[in-house]
């Protein structure tokens, strides 16, 4: 299905309104030039009744027509027309002339009647009036018809249309080229801006220029642009993304082809059986690596256009998620703990993504905290504007010019053996300006370890 050019449907909608009205103004304009035709014409046939009507006399009880051949030719012949006439007395009977244009008499002296009527299948123009004749004074009256085909009457009232349309139809004419030359110049913004976006590569996703652009297409040309900076901002998280994977998957991937080689040569069962071990672990690794990256990706300013907001107490869901690493910190031997706010703190925001947000702190804790460590997740009353959220652990302290890095991807402190890919902090960082949350890093109030603090807008009360 082809689809309507602008160029086109402007056409149709500028130019059609002035054709219907040629239409309608040239109809008007027939009937106006026939009337004034008639009303010229209708003069000259009314003259003729009155000179059919001098030729009657009385006779006896009765009036009689007297006209000659001659004065009948003199009266009845016309270089374009023919006319037809008829006389009938008060009882309604033809004294003289053609019989079809009988008509019942009237009862009363009436003002002349013209009408359009047909005889033989011909149009004609016709006047009826009611004459008084000679020698009987002005009761003695006599129906006088006189009728006239409508030749001159429909070439007058073309020449009298054709004087009034011809000069409209030509200003017509007239306005549609300019029209036409209008609407091409106008749209030449259009053709520029489409040439502007049809000649760049895929990879210019730069705003366009909206210098010359017109004010009408300016909002759309802005759009186009928050578009464009958009999709740059996706495709360079995409990138950043591939980046990322490439260079984190790369290490483990081989390190995993290494152990299968390694097992693949090994004949020995036990022998074998550790090498699976290996695997085993080194899977379990690559498998969080993979989490984290898509988390991270998930996660990104920009990657989605929004989420919806729910309404969540604080202390059910950090409840919830430490309940699930209870099993992990009793394996590490840690005192996991969690301290509530005494009342229910409620914040706005993605449930799922909170969780993963509490996830990577505390897996963080847990990870790095000594044996028989302690790990506590307590949540505080939201007081001064802020819900505070707080994961302490008895990890090595991270020094004080480490704390501005901490968040960054692939950042991990110099010394430190523990099993981790330098993520879990980056996604914290990632969903807490999400939600436009504040988060902070202390050391812990007992002096050992650290203090991760996340501040949360409180959610407005229930409406």
């Amino acid at each position: 299905m082809t689809e309507p050019r602008l160029q086109r449907q402007l056409l149709v909608w500028l130019l059609g309104p002035l054709m219907a009205l040629l239409v309608l103004d040239t109809g008007i304009s027939y009937w106006t030039s026939l009337k004034l035709s008639n009303l010229a014409h209708d003069r000259s046939l009314l003259e003729i009744a009155r000179e059919v009507a001098l030729h009657v006399r009385p006779n006896g009880d009765g009036p009689k027509l007297e006209m000659s051949p001659a004065v009948e030719r003199i009266l009845l012949v016309d270089q374009d027309d023919r006319l037809f006439y008829s006389v009938a007395n008060a009882a309604g009977a033809i004294i003289g002339g053609n019989a079809a244009l009988a008509r019942e008499p009237g009862t009363s002296a009436a003002a002349p009647r013209f009408s359009d009527a047909r005889l033989d299948d011909t149009p004609v123009r016709q006047v009826a009036a009611w004459m008084p004749y000679e020698g009987h004074g002005a009761d003695a009256k006599v129906l006088v018809l006189v009728a006239e085909t409508r030749n001159k009457r429909q070439r007058l009232a073309w020449d009298i249309l054709a004087s009034v349309v011809v000069p409209q139809l030509l200003l017509i004419v007239m306005a549609v080229v300019v029209v036409r030359v209008g609407v091409s110049r106008g749209l030449r913004p259009l053709q520029r801006l489409q040439a502007a976006v049809s000649d760049r590569s895929h990879l210019d996703l730069s705003a366009v220029d909206v210098r010359g652009v017109p004010a009408e297409l300016k909002p759309l040309v802005a759009e186009v642009n928050e578009l464009m900076l958009r999709l740059q901002g996706a495709l360079d998280i995409q990138s950043r993304f591939v980046a990322d994977a490439a260079h984190q998957l790369k290490t483990p991937v081989s390190g995993l082809k290494a152990q299968i080689e390694l097992a693949l040569r090994e004949t020995d069962p036990q022998r074998i059986r550790h090498c699976l071990a290996q695997l085993h672990v080194s899977a379990e690794r690559l498998s969080r690596l993979v989490r984290q990256l898509l988390a991270l990706a998930r996660n990104e300013p920009g990657a989605f256009s929004a989420f919806e907001r729910q309404r969540i107490d604080l202390n059910a869901l950090a409840l919830e998620v430490a309940m699930r690493w209870v099993p992990e910190a009793l394996q590490r031997d840690i005192d996991l703990g969690f301290e509530a706010a005494a009342v229910p703190a409620f914040i706005e925001g993605d449930a799922e993504r909170l969780a993963e947000l509490l996830n990577n702190l505390i897996d963080n804790a847990v990870r790095y905290s000594q044996p028989q460590g302690r790990v506590t997740v307590a949540v505080g009353h939201c007081a001064d504007g802020q819900c505070r959220l707080s994961i302490s652990d008895d990890g090595p302290t991270i020094p004080a010019a480490e704390r501005t890095r901490i968040f960054e991807r692939f950042h991990r402190l110099l010394g430190n053996h523990a099993d981790g890919s330098g993520l879990g902090l980056a996604i914290v960082s990632e969903i807490a300006a999400l939600h436009q949350a504040r988060i902070t890093l202390e050391d812990d109030s007992d002096g050992v370890g650290n203090t991760f603090s996340v501040f949360f807008t409180p959610a407005p009360p229930p409406a």
